[in-house]
């Protein structure tokens, strides 16, 4: 088999350069710019605004180790999946990579359990955003809030791949924006040199005056992990999105160079802020919340509002990802005989229509079950997907370790990007990943998260591996059969 064949199967339908554009349907209607934004707001979430303050109350100081083991995971994840997807760009992405590398089982399991955790995302976003937007406009009910972001983001993500790519430019750059001059002006009050501020300017006193770095224990560092881990999510979408560029390689490469500044300012940058503006154990933080009460110290006008203002820009910002992302990995499947056929189809612009459509049908499901049954039906949409990102970091780091071998033997010049310390740094990555599911599954808080989560992927993998024993079956007759007629 040759080479451009085989990179063929592996997900590059053209064997060229990364600057050749998708021949499967798609379009490249991505611009450097919107990759490169995706790539820099892919990994700020809502979670980091809304949910750093319960770790920082278990915590204390120590939740920087937490958000900097979780950081270095994520990293060493992204730069495992740079190699693979700038070698071989895909809008399957690492679905595509473990169907070649692992099986077919895993490249439908890990799929369709991504696809999964996307759309539950979708619901638990709408709902968030809802209850913001109902705050500002009461006389419009949250489920109705609910269903006009829905609504108005899927005609977005219909119209093309620009659409998609220009309004997460616009929420991402919102995002960036904030957290960066929410880091400058911070640090200047930290410092007690902002003018105006009501800050004392206990520089980095408070990370150790109230019962020391690690109030909590090392235990507390673990539970922050768990915490923290879930905000992390969506760092992979860029290499999804890569494939409807007009660079690919390029973005990749760009975005697997950036991840370490990324999360070191966003994420440990802006939390590193927070606990040195107040004491960890300051109720503020908790009650509301970690941005709104460090902008409170410093004497800043109503900043609730304005961060309600900016979550819901990060929400807005996972709703639109979220439904791109889905809809993608839907049309992956489908091109792979691995969903209907009908989520493999375009419209004219190059849009999966029907794959946008399927996933979003499924989304507003999930959001009808949070308002009609949300201890029952949605609590198990929720904790049944809970752990499938970790399930996702995972396979990401077993098809590497296979597919660095098959890539060096047949296109080496392609792998521009490649995992350091290889392979024993992905080794000891997955052995972290596995930790942090092991941990969740003793920890009361995130067993059922964890247990759920296990057993919707057992039947999927189940559904996966049924379904390739079938098709080789098909295959073994196939052959029986076209022998005979010989």
């Amino acid at each position: 088999m040759s080479t451009t064949t085989t990179l063929q199967k592996a997900g590059d339908p053209t064997g060229e350069s990364g600057s050749a554009k998708p021949s499967d349907g798609l379009k490249a209607g991505l611009k450097n710019r919107h990759l490169s934004m995706i790539a820099i707001g892919g990994v700020i979430g809502a979670g980091l605004f809304v949910g750093s303050g319960g770790g920082i109350a278990k915590a204390g100081p120590a939740i920087l180790l937490s958000y900097l083991l979780v950081g270095a995971m994520v990293v060493f994840v992204m730069r495992m999946l740079g190699e693979m997807a700038a070698a071989s760009p895909n809008s399957g992405s690492f679905s595509a990579y473990a169907d070649r590398a692992l099986g077919r089982w895993a490249g439908f399991s890990i799929g369709w359990l991504y696809w999964f955790f996307w759309v539950v995302v979708l619901a638990v976003e709408a709902t968030a955003g809802a209850k913001i937007l109902e705050g500002w406009v009461p006389a419009v009910p949250q489920w109705g809030w609910a269903l006009i972001v829905m609504a108005v983001l899927t005609v977005t993500n219909l119209g093309s791949v620009a659409s998609y790519g220009e309004f997460e430019f616009w929420f991402a750059g919102i995002k960036v924006v904030a957290i960066g001059a929410f880091v400058i002006v911070g640090m200047l009050a930290v410092f007690g040199v902002l003018p105006g501020s009501d800050n004392p300017g206990a520089g980095f006193a408070h990370l150790t005056d109230t019962g020391g770095f690690m109030p909590n224990g090392w235990g507390s560092v673990l539970t922050g992990v768990l915490m923290v881990v879930f905000s992390f999510m969506g760092s992979e979408i860029v290499t999804l999105a890569a494939g409807e560029s007009e660079d690919p390689r390029r973005a990749v490469t760009k975005a697997t160079n950036s991840v370490i500044w990324r999360i070191g300012v966003f994420y440990l940058g802006s939390i590193f802020i927070v606990l040195t503006l107040l004491p960890w154990n300051d109720k503020s933080i908790v009650d509301k919340g970690s941005y709104v009460a460090a902008l409170d110290s410093i004497g800043i006008a109503h900043a609730g509002q304005i961060m309600n203002v900016i979550v819901l820009t990060a929400v807005l910002s996972c709703l639109n990802s979220g439904l791109y992302t889905a809809s993608r990995m839907a049309f992956s499947l489908g091109e792979r005989g691995d969903a209907p056929k009908a989520f493999a189809k375009v419209s004219k612009r190059g849009v999966p229509v029907t794959a946008i459509l399927g996933s979003v049908v499924f989304g507003f499901a999930a959001v009808y079950f949070n308002y009609t049954s949300p201890d029952t039906v949605f609590s198990f949409l929720l904790n049944s997907s809970g752990a499938i990102a970790l399930f996702v970091w995972l396979v990401i780091c077993l098809t590497q370790l296979r597919m660095r071998g098959i890539l060096m033997r047949e296109a080496p010049e392609k792998v521009t990007v490649k995992m350091w310390l290889f392979p024993y740094l992905t080794w000891a990555t997955a052995a972290m990943i596995t930790f942090v599911l092991g941990y969740m599954v003793y920890d009361k808080d995130n067993r059922e998260t964890v247990m759920l989560s296990l057993l919707v992927a057992a039947v999927v993998v189940v559904i996966g591996v049924v379904r390739s024993a079938l098709r080789r079956k098909d295959a073994v007759e196939a052959v029986a059969d076209a022998s005979v007629d010989a």
